[in-house]
Formats: structure tokens, C-alpha cells, sequence
């Protein structure tokens, strides 16, 4: 056994035993779902960053730094764009909501708003998009150990997918935010110091700007690789279309708004987490600038990250960082796990199934359905090609069906369900048919998802002004965190 895959079965054992240790203190499914309501500003800024750092931003962000150069900035920055709207605008609403009426998750709010049917309808489809991204986020883990051990993908999947289930099925978000404090540590402060070793390794920058033009052949080609804007407009546009909206609205990220404390807490902490954000976007950009100095011939960008980290960085940092983007993974990787469990137990089992279930009872459902989602996001990442494209698959989903339904519930008492419903139902429709039809190039500057974001507003706005009606919240309803 090496040095770095050592470092890693180590470092998971660890991690587990945490989560294992905080467990103890789950005792029903509020504390399992949301915390018991009780992140403050500090917890709630580490388990959002924590979640939010995760395989796209790391592996697959580097792998288009290794492609694009700087502007694959706009990757993580676009996600912190839509962070900061989700702090200071809709997060604070939905928590006062989710706080009066008992709501665990996301569908929670929809169900609320307009109804089981929408609640049904969206957390079918999350369901499968979640599923999508988890397996990005394995493939990431087998990724590491692939580059640092020629460990096979499935093995990798598995080994990363059984950390993840035992701590996030252990204790749910209450585990989660603790480990999640001490992954954020260890995540950042390895990539942060990744990238002055990386380039002093180089010769600096000047050098690393020769090394890309020798590389490229043009000074044009290099320009671009060291242009915030060089990959284009549309494509830019494009990254902006699926994840500002994926970012104010995302399940995961909503239930752990739920677990706030107060208001303050909400616009506060995951402000900060927008702010890290901005900041840890130049991070991979300028490691795969990098990595492609070095090693301009790598048959898969995903592997840029940890061969960079082997190649450019001293032993001790190189084995300190390749935990860190291990712990990136796995922090991401039990944010879905989590998000895949309350979206069976609460949104379909306790909704549809089971309403009048236990808060006991509740809480093992969660703990079962989490286990089960994480050995079926094994099995799927064995199947998806890359982790860009797995990520996408999640976050143009859940942009296309979830931006237009929730911001409207928020802001407008005169949308009715069919409005919702015939909304998500042309988003996606026309999503599809663009991708199809234009070979998933979009129009102009409109990408396919983009395309599906403008349907659904245009069909809103359609049933708002051509059929408009007053409805009044499902008071009746009962939401996951209940006390029976």
C-alpha cells in the first residue's frame, strides 16, 4: 500500500467514526432532516461550502481549467452568484415558512404552495437527477484513487460510496454539519495551498505562460487559456443558465436553509459561503492551467487534478491535498445522500404512503432510503462517462423544472397548480426537444436549458394573466418535521 492511499483509508476511517460519534445525538427525525433547526451562522456556512465544493468544482472544474484556461472561473462563480441571491432573497422566505408550517424539504414548500401533485411530479424528477449527480460525485472518489493507486472505477465507487453511507446514514444533517466543518479545513487549506506550490513548481507565472504557448502553438490560443472570457459568450451564458438558478433553488442546499437557527443565520452564513465561493473559483481554473503545462497530452481532462497534485506538488502537500479533494467528494457526495433519503421517506413515502408515520419510524425510513439511494448511485457511476457530464445532467434538471415554480410560490399568491405544473411539465419538454433538434447546441445564446427556463416563465406568465386565480396555502398541511 503507497503513501496517499494509506493517507485516504486513514482519513476515511476517520470520518466515519466522526459521524458515527455524532449520531448519538440525532434522537428523532427533525434532528436527522434538519439539524433540529439549530445551525447558526458558522455551521451553516461550512456545511453549505462543504456541499458546495464537490466534484464539479474540484475535479471537473480543474478538468476545464485544463481546457479553457481562466475562464473556467465562471463554473464555481456562477454557482456563487446564485448563492448569494438564494442568502439574501429567497432563503430568508422560505425559511420563515418552512420554520411555521414544520417543513422538512424542498417539495415540502411545493406541496404547500400547490399541492401533492406538483410535490409528486417534482420529487419524481429530482429524484432521478440527484441520482445523477451522486454518481459524479463517486466518480470523482474512484477518479482519485484511480491516479494515486490504479484502483479500477468500481472498486473506487464503492469505496467512496460506503464512506459516504455510513456517516450521512448514521445522522443525517446533524452528522453531516459537524463532519462537514472539519472536511471544509481540511479542503480548503490543501487546494489553497496547492496552487502557490503548483506554480513555483512551474517557475512562476510568466514561465507557466510560455510553457501553455509552447503547448498551443499561437498566441491567440494562449490568450484565450489566460482570458476570463475565453471560452466564449454562449458558453458562459450557458453555465449561467443552469447553475445560478440549480444554486437558489437546489433541494439539498433549501433543506439545509431549513436548518438554520433564525433569519440572521440564513442571510449570514450562506452569504459567506457565496463569498468562499468567488474566491475558491480561481482555484481550479489556475490548477488546471497548470496541470496542462505539465501534462498536455492527458486522455481524460478529469484526471488533471490528481496528476497535477502528484507531479507538481512536494510529497507532504501532495498526499495533504489528495485528501482534500477526497474530502471534497465525500462532503459533496453525503449532501446528495442526504438529499436522496428526505426526498423518498418525507416527499413520497410519508406524503403518499405512510402520513401518519412516527417521527421514530420516520427516522429509520430515512436512514434505509439513504442507504439504499448510496448502492444505487454506485452502480451508476460505474455506467456515466465523465463528471461534467453527470453534474449537468443534475443541475439543468433541476433548474428547468424547480427556478420558475418556486420563485413564483414565493412571490405571487395568484398561481395556481396547473400553472406550476403545466410550467415544469414544458420546461422540460422544451429542453429536450432543443438538445434533440440542435444537437445540444441551443439557440443563439439561449443553451437548451436555457430554452426550458424561458418556457416555463412564458407559460407562468401565460396562466397568470389569461387564467388568473387566488389560492390559499394547504394549511392543512403537515410537514416533515412534525410531532407526532
Amino acid at each position: 500500500m503507497n503513501l496517499y492511499l494509506g493517507a485516504l483509508l486513514f482519513y476515511s476511517v476517520f470520518l466515519m467514526a466522526l459521524g458515527l460519534f455524532i449520531s448519538r445525538r440525532v434522537k428523532s427525525s427533525s434532528d436527522f432532516l434538519v439539524a433540529g433547526r439549530s445551525l447558526g451562522p458558522g455551521r451553516l456556512f461550512a456545511t453549505f461550502l462543504a456541499a458546495n465544493i464537490g466534484a464539479g468544482s474540484t475535479v471537473g472544474a480543474t478538468g476545464l481549467g485544463y481546457r479553457f484556461g481562466l475562464s473556467a472561473w465562471w463554473w464555481v462563480g456562477s454557482a456563487a452568484i446564485g448563492s448569494l441571491l438564494l442568502s439574501q432573497f429567497l432563503g430568508p422566505k422560505l425559511w420563515r415558512i418552512a420554520k411555521q408550517h414544520s417543513l422538512a424539504t424542498l417539495p415540502d414548500f411545493l406541496e404547500f404552495r400547490y399541492g401533492k401533485a406538483v410535490k409528486a411530479l417534482i420529487s419524481v424528477l429530482f429524484w432521478f437527477g440527484a441520482m445523477a449527480i451522486l454518481a459524479a460525485q463517486l466518480i470523482a472518489i474512484s477518479t482519485i484513487l484511480n491516479a494515486v493507486a490504479d484502483i479500477p472505477k468500481w472498486e473506487g465507487c464503492m469505496i467512496g460510496g460506503v464512506v459516504a453511507i455510513v456517516y450521512c446514514t448514521a445522522g443525517g444533517l446533524m452528522s453531516s454539519a459537524f463532519v462537514n466543518m472539519f472536511e471544509l479545513a481540511v479542503t480548503m487549506s490543501g487546494l489553497l495551498l496547492a496552487v502557490p506550490f503548483a506554480l513555483h513548481a512551474l517557475g512562476g507565472w510568466s514561465h507557466l505562460h510560455e510553457l501553455v504557448l509552447a503547448q498551443k502553438g499561437s498566441g491567440a490560443a494562449t490568450d484565450s487559456m489566460f482570458s476570463m472570457v475565453g471560452v466564449g459568450s454562449k458558453q458562459i451564458f450557458a453555465w449561467i443558465a443552469i447553475l445560478v438558478p440549480s444554486f437558489m433553488i437546489s433541494p439539498g442546499l433549501v433543506q439545509k436553509v431549513y436548518g438554520a437557527r433564525d433569519v440572521k443565520a440564513v442571510r449570514v452564513g450562506v452569504g459567506l459561503n457565496s463569498l468562499g465561493q468567488v474566491i475558491f473559483a480561481f482555484v481550479p481554473a489556475v490548477l488546471g492551467l497548470c496541470a496542462f503545462a505539465a501534462l498536455p497530452h492527458l486522455a481524460n481532462p478529469d484526471l488533471a487534478l490528481p496528476s497535477a497534485m502528484k507531479l507538481l506538488l512536494p510529497r507532504w502537500l501532495g498526499v495533504w491535498t489528495l485528501a482534500s479533494i477526497f474530502s471534497a467528494e465525500l462532503s459533496a457526495t453525503d449532501a446528495i445522500l442526504f438529499m436522496l433519503s428526505t426526498s423518498l421517506a418525507v416527499d413520497l413515502y410519508k406524503t403518499f404512503l405512510k402520513p401518519n408515520i412516527s417521527q421514530k419510524k420516520l427516522l429509520v425510513v430515512s436512514r434505509i432510503t439513504s442507504a439504499g439511494a448510496g448502492v444505487l448511485g454506485i452502480l451508476l457511476a460505474t455506467l456515466l462517462p465523465s463528471i461534467i457530464t453527470a453534474v449537468s445532467i443534475f443541475y439543468g434538471l433541476i433548474a428547468v423544472s424547480l427556478f420558475v415554480p418556486v420563485v413564483a410560490g414565493l412571490y405571487s399568491r395568484r398561481v395556481l397548480s396547473t400553472a406550476a405544473i403545466s410550467s415544469i411539465l414544458s420546461a422540460v419538454a422544451a429542453t429536450v426537444v432543443t438538445m434533440r433538434l440542435t444537437a445540444n447546441h441551443g439557440v443563439g445564446l439561449l443553451s437548451p436549458q436555457a430554452v426550458g427556463i424561458v418556457t416555463a416563465a412564458v407559460v407562468m406568465l401565460g396562466f397568470r394573466f389569461l387564467h388568473p386565480g387566488h389560492v390559499e396555502d394547504n394549511t392543512a398541511f403537515a410537514g416533515g418535521t412534525d410531532s407526532r
